[in-house]
């Protein structure tokens, strides 16, 4: 490995390598539940240029790459498996185009959530793009390939659907871009193109390195509410989500469900955000929300949270403050959740199921689920807390995950960016001839086989 971190220095600079032994143990783990696994060495480059030479480097010695964003995937996803170099993309954090007529923004790979949200506050105020509820250093490029959701998700979808296009760097070296960007100056979509990006979502880090993306921004409206739906039942839920989002006025809706604090207990809770140009446009859009579950007001089954102003900005802040607060819980910094994307309808059981896994396991949860598109899927999450400092506590919670998995994949949904266990759970529901495609696709890109081996293979 001598060689090889001579070689990564003269292209990055001495600085941005490391092969200490304090950089590699901080690189070897996420806040999860996943054992260690330490790099042999950690590599920040600042270009393009320099990922593609550090891709040709790593193929002539067979070193596994892992990419990296945040480190903020919680499922072990960033561990170095098989050893190798993390390349960490956080230098590479440049917002290169602003686009607010066709609202689009082009930003490089490791551009956090944080750094946009705050641009676009600076210089396009009548703009705002989609937050995750993850902290505010997460990136967008690994969000995007995680097929993640956020506060825009109702309008527009998985953060993957609000992709414009990309450029990344193969295993090989090479550089290639995908979406009208791969012919015109302009990063407007991804149509009318073959849609090439999709071998690069979903893949764990398994077939490439995301160098720069162009995502959708939206119009950053001048008046906000909130609105809070509660009912008793979650059988009501499937049925009160499509009334709500019939309207196609919201912006986002979270249902979340929590034994604490002891009003919230036993109750399932929608938060609907929406917002408008002017106070009648807030008005009329309220009317609409409100009128369309009506029934359940009149019955007596369901209703709106009475909130003054004044309580609202606790939830509609961005990103929300609420899972950082619950990741604390049992203090010493153990977090972790199964996101598992399901059809609507699945609301009721997905719900009871979290009651009888944290019950049997005895560990502090919280349930939500994120509706995305127009009630055309869900993220529906378990968060589970856990003390990393207390290893009965923590094999509590990794029980209670492995459980979850298990219980999502049963119901029909697909548990999101999949821990290992996880993974092969995946695999062994998936038709074969699609994980063969799978393998196919990624020997044609990595025919040496080092983008974060370990991932997405047969145990």
């Amino acid at each position: 490995m001598t060689e090889v971190i001579k070689r990564l220095k003269a292209i990055v600079g001495d600085r941005f390598v490391s092969a200490e032994p304090e950089e590699r143990y901080l690189y070897s783990m996420d806040q999860g539940t996943m054992p260690p696994a330490e790099p042999d060495m950690v590599v920040m480059p600042g270009s393009t240029e320099e990922v593609s030479e550090i891709m040709r480097l790593a193929n002539e010695y067979q070193v596994p790459v892992v990419p990296m964003g945040g480190g903020l995937v919680l499922s072990g996803l960033t561990r170095a498996l098989k050893g190798g170099m993390i390349l960490d993309m956080k230098r590479m954090n440049r917002i290169t185009e602003v686009n607010p007529k066709s609202r689009y923004a082009v930003v490089e790979g490791g551009t956090s959530q944080g750094m946009l949200q705050a641009y676009l506050k600076k210089h396009h105020p009548e703009l705002k793009h989609s937050m995750p509820d993850a902290p505010p250093i997460a990136t967008l490029a690994g969000n995007v390939c995680i097929h993640g959701s956020g506060h825009l998700s109702v309008l527009g979808g998985f953060h993957s659907d609000m992709l414009t296009g990309m450029e990344v760097v193969l295993p090989t070296g090479e550089i290639v871009r995908t979406g009208s960007c791969s012919v015109s100056a302009d990063w407007f979509g991804k149509a009318p193109l073959p849609d090439l990006s999709g071998l690069f979502m979903g893949w764990s880090g398994t077939t490439g390195i995301v160098t720069r993306l162009g995502i959708k921004l939206f119009p950053n409206y001048r008046h906000n509410d909130l609105l809070i739906f509660v009912t008793e039942d979650p059988r009501d839920m499937p049925d009160v989500i499509a009334r709500l989002t019939s309207t196609q006025v919201a912006e986002d809706m979270t249902p979340w469900m929590t034994p604490k604090p002891e009003w919230a207990r036993g109750f399932m809770h929608i938060n609907i955000a929406y917002g408008a140009h002017s106070k009648e446009e807030l008005t009329f859009k309220r009317n609409l929300l409100q009128i369309s579950v009506k029934d359940y007001i009149d019955n007596k089954s369901g209703g709106f949270l009475p909130m003054p102003p004044p309580q609202k900005g606790r939830f509609m802040q961005l990103p929300s403050p609420d899972l950082a607060r619950f990741a604390d819980v049992r203090k010493g910094g153990g977090f972790e959740y199964v996101g598992a994307i399901m059809a609507i309808e699945h609301f009721p059981e997905a719900y009871q199921a979290g009651v009888r896994i944290a019950e049997k396991h005895d560990v502090s949860y919280s349930m939500g689920a994120r509706i995305v598109g127009a009630g055309h899927a869900m993220m529906f999450f378990y968060a589970y807390a856990f003390n990393r400092a207390d290893p009965e506590d923590m094999a509590r919670a990794q029980h209670a995950l492995e459980e979850t998995n298990s219980a999502a994949l049963d119901m029909g949904g697909i548990p999101w960016k999949a821990e290992l266990p996880a993974q092969q759970k995946i695999i062994e529901k998936m038709a074969p001839e699609t994980f063969a495609l799978m393998n196919r696709i990624r020997h044609t890109l990595d025919p040496n086989h080092i983008m974060n081996p370990g991932n997405w293979e047969r145990a």
